[in-house]
């Protein structure tokens, strides 16, 4: 049986815990608190330690789903959880203010799991129309982190496919590099 431990990351309110909900096969485990910081994201509660669920794909293969706390002040929980984590999978807000540059921001934040595994990163409420969209993201890695090949997404975190597709993607990309390493490692000089 393979074991996968994969993060959601992002900003407070991307939903990180609606998306672990939505895929999870087990009553979430949720550190919520009520939100002391309505005047960023209008929203009652916000993860304080982490969100849990489980997967299980295919036969036999168990995925651990950890949510983190979007606030940099619980960042502590960030260094705890990415100990043990193959990849991430980052949701960011389109209609948030500096969208784009938070994803850089998380990115260097979690910089570590990309080396580990991969990363993949899940757009919400690109519907709402008012956010600078996916190509913006796409050119921002591209300029920016030119060293980052993650694949984005557009994702509703409600919708068990759309999330689906993200995990699948990331467990693929976890697996690709996992049979690649020792290739590279024999390759090299």
């Amino acid at each position: 049986m393979a074991e996968h431990v994969i993060l959601f990351a992002g900003p407070m309110g991307a939903g990180k815990t609606t998306a672990i909900r939505s895929l999870s096969e087990i009553d979430v485990v949720s550190t919520e608190a009520a939100n002391s910081e309505r005047h960023v994201v209008d929203k009652a509660t916000t993860t304080v330690a982490l969100d849990y669920g489980e997967i299980t794909l295919g036969a036999e293969d168990k995925v651990r789903l950890y949510g983190v706390p979007g606030q940099k002040r619980f960042d502590f929980m960030w260094s705890i959880l990415k100990k043990r984590a193959r990849g991430m999978i980052m949701l960011i807000n389109d209609d948030a203010p500096d969208a784009v540059q938070t994803m850089i921001d998380y990115l260097d934040d979690f910089s570590e799991l990309y080396d580990q595994g991969g990363v993949v990163i899940g757009v919400s409420r690109t519907d709402l129309g008012v956010g600078p969209g996916l190509q913006a993201y796409t050119a921002a890695l591209a300029e920016q982190r030119p060293q980052f090949i993650a694949p984005v997404f557009g994702v509703d975190p409600r919708d068990e496919n759309h999330m689906r597709t993200v995990l699948m993607t990331l467990i693929a990309n976890i697996e690709m590099r996992a049979m690649l390493a020792p290739a590279a490692e024999a390759a090299a000089p």
